[in-house]
């Protein structure tokens, strides 16, 4: 059985690939730079360079596995979101269809449901329709808001704050990618299960903002005072951060098109994942901040 996993060094995908090899397996990497692996996992792979938006790479690299671990790899910085993200999903298609595999799990979100209106979300709700008609047996992951969507904000952690333009009540799935990439590897070597599926990825519990900002006053061992700000505050900043409009709009409205949504897949055994946020932030965040707070007051 041949297994390609994308984006190998991600959050995910690098958890996706130590499993498959601790089963056995010797998973095919498809990466821009395979010296961005770790030396005890590059010498136990087929590591394939290219980019994933070239449809030529990606066809030729496919060709002949088995089952395939997708990941839409469009930045949120880009001018048209969706519309890159569209055109990555067609050559993914085409790669699944032509390549003959026959199993894919697809890294999607909260959201996608939608299929319209949720910002960058929207391009993942697409690349969910083009591998629908692969004809392959299709499993798409609708994961919640990932912990590591708090690393950019050091700074402002640092400084005691925690930003968010959503309702500082409303609840969400939040959950480590690392559990993402848990039910996608035993999904990847599980061939019992076929059809067009979607399984949600919800984390331990629901969390709202003023909530993840008091566990992460405990987990980091500093006040941490929620700031909530409007859209166009957001839209603002962005735009100040020298973000082209189209990724502005992108990235706001995936929070702004989504703040009713309650989502498809219910909290149960199987959309329910261990790692809560306050060991993940004892465990991974503590420790950045502190190099971070160390080096900006060197």
């Amino acid at each position: 059985m041949t297994v390609v996993v994308t984006t190998p060094t991600g959050h995910v995908g690098s958890r996706v690939v130590r499993l498959l090899l601790q089963a056995g397996a010797r998973p095919r990497l498809l990466l821009r730079d395979p010296s961005r692996l770790e030396p005890d996992i590059r010498e136990r792979v087929d590591a394939r360079r290219g980019d994933l938006t070239d449809a030529a790479f990606v066809r030729d690299a496919m060709a002949g596995a088995t089952a395939a671990f997708l990941v839409d790899p469009t930045p949120h910085t880009v001018e048209d979101p969706v519309g890159t993200s569209r055109r990555t999903g067609a050559g993914l298609a085409a790669a699944v269809r032509e390549g003959g595999v026959r199993r894919v799990v697809f890294l999607s979100s909260v959201g996608a449901e939608m299929r319209h209106g949720a910002g960058h979300i929207d391009g993942l709700a697409a690349v969910e329709e083009q591998l629908d008609t692969t004809g392959a047996d299709v499993l798409h992951l609708r994961c919640g808001y990932f912990f590591t969507n708090l690393l950019p904000a050091l700074d402002d952690l640092s400084a005691g704050r925690l930003t968010t333009t959503d309702d500082p009540e409303r609840t969400l799935p939040w959950v480590d990618p690392r559990d993402i990439g848990d039910i996608a590897a035993a999904r990847l070597l599980n061939d019992t299960w076929d059809g067009r599926t979607v399984q949600g990825v919800h984390g331990p519990e629901d969390l709202s903002w003023r909530r993840v900002a008091e566990i992460l006053t405990t987990a980091l061992d500093r006040d941490i005072r929620l700031r909530p700000v409007c859209d166009d505050d957001a839209r603002r900043t962005l735009a100040a951060a020298g973000l082209p409009p189209g990724a502005v709009d992108g990235i706001v409205d995936m929070t702004a098109g989504t703040r009713t949504l309650t989502p498809e897949q219910r909290r149960e055994p199987d959309t329910t994942t261990p790692t809560t946020l306050a060991a993940w932030s004892h465990t991974h965040l503590r420790p950045l901040l502190a190099t971070h707070r160390a080096a900006h007051q060197s």
